[in-house]
């Protein structure tokens, strides 16, 4: 295995829990510590903890923060209070994705910035470009551990462990300083499984303890560790995008279906005239679900037709842990992306039939 892979502060302790490692994007992190199917259905019914140390953490600080992020960004910043947390995306001119990220407003004009770990310098010098006077911007991502806990019985573990009532932290919502098993941490109610659950930002230290920690007291409820693989079937049946498939430089968030997170009413922000345009001339493609009406599984990057025309290609697929279809995202031709249509995939140089369906694949029972 390649040497020049980067860790997270966790990787010392894979090993203990069973944890198979894989390059991804660069970093050596577990696809898996027991299996995949067994971790996702954890996540489902009980809960299951991550590492997603491997994250990026970027302040913003300064008098302008709030214009330069509302700038930067297409969601409205100025309806995050302190305390309280949005998804958004950054753009380029052209309307593709720099990258997909989540905002934490910690204080009047301090921000923290959570950008997915292949994009973290890419991200960084995107913003150092359109940077405003009276703005300060520092990527502090080696010094932070993130670990996620998540599904139903998240808040009843991770409570045993704090005298903050976490019932407090609501979705989308966070807290500073939260004493955990006497360390110091943010928390907020946040993921990217479709379950309830939480974040926990903490020194690279605390998050090597935390895990044990929270493992250990979760033990007797069914809490286990989950890797990658876990993560990606868990988002993918919420149908929340990742980015490199669902999102990209050439993939708007209004093609992939994150239209919430694009405010066209807002002042002039990057990308905002070429999404517009999009909005008013009708999107060239949108997402949509797929399943498989033949035997097989759609898989990242097969080729979608209608008869002969190709319209377009899967961005993620698997077989549902969960419901045992063989299911999938693509992105196609706007006139073929309606819920019925029989449509043909080329697995193996083979045509097989496919039909589009409603998504998301999984929503949670609140």
């Amino acid at each position: 295995m390649a040497t020049d892979l980067k860790h997270t502060p966790l990787f010392d302790s894979y090993a203990k829990y069973g944890g198979k490692t894989i390059d991804f994007g660069g970093w050596d992190l577990p696809v898996q510590f027991s299996s995949i199917k067994g971790e996702h259905e954890a996540v489902r019914t009980k809960a299951g903890l991550f590492d997603v140390s491997h994250m990026g953490e970027i302040f913003v600080e300064g008098s302008e923060s709030l214009a330069y992020l509302q700038k930067l960004v297409t969601n409205d910043v100025s309806k995050v209070a302190i305390n309280q947390t949005q998804y958004t995306a950054m753009c380029y001119e052209n309307g593709g994705v720099v990258d997909d990220l989540i905002i934490y407003r910690l204080d009047e004009n301090r921000y923290l910035l959570v950008v997915n770990a292949a994009n973290i310098e890419k991200d960084f010098e995107w913003m150092l470009s359109q940077l405003f006077e009276d703005v300060a911007i520092t990527n502090h991502s080696h010094e932070f551990g993130q670990l996620a806990l998540q599904g139903p019985l998240a808040e009843e573990v991770l409570q045993q462990l704090t005298t903050v009532d976490l019932h407090d932290i609501k979705p989308f919502r966070l807290k500073q300083h939260v004493v955990i098993n006497g360390f110091d941490t943010l928390v907020s109610r946040t993921g990217y499984t479709g379950e309830d659950g939480f974040e926990i930002y903490a020194s690279n230290e605390a998050t090597v303890a935390l895990w044990d920690e929270i493992l250990t007291t979760g033990e007797a409820k069914g809490v286990v560790p989950c890797g990658l693989g876990a993560r990606d079937t868990l988002r993918f049946e919420a149908c929340l995008p990742l980015y490199g498939q669902e999102l990209s430089s050439s993939i708007s968030p209004l093609e992939a279906g994150i239209n919430f997170v694009v405010k066209l009413n807002k002042e002039d922000f990057n990308g905002k005239a070429a999404l517009v345009a999009q909005k008013e001339n009708g999107l060239p493609r949108k997402s949509i679900g797929i399943e498989m009406i033949d035997k097989g599984i759609p898989r990242h990057g097969y080729k979608i037709f209608k008869e002969n025309e190709e319209i377009g290609e899967v961005t993620t697929g698997t077989q549902s842990p969960l419901t045992k279809r063989n299911i999938g995202l693509a992105l196609i031709k706007s006139e073929f992306a309606v819920v019925g249509q029989e449509l043909e995939i080329e697995i193996r140089n083979r045509r097989l039939r496919v039909k589009t369906v409603e998504t998301p694949f999984y929503k949670r029972q609140k």
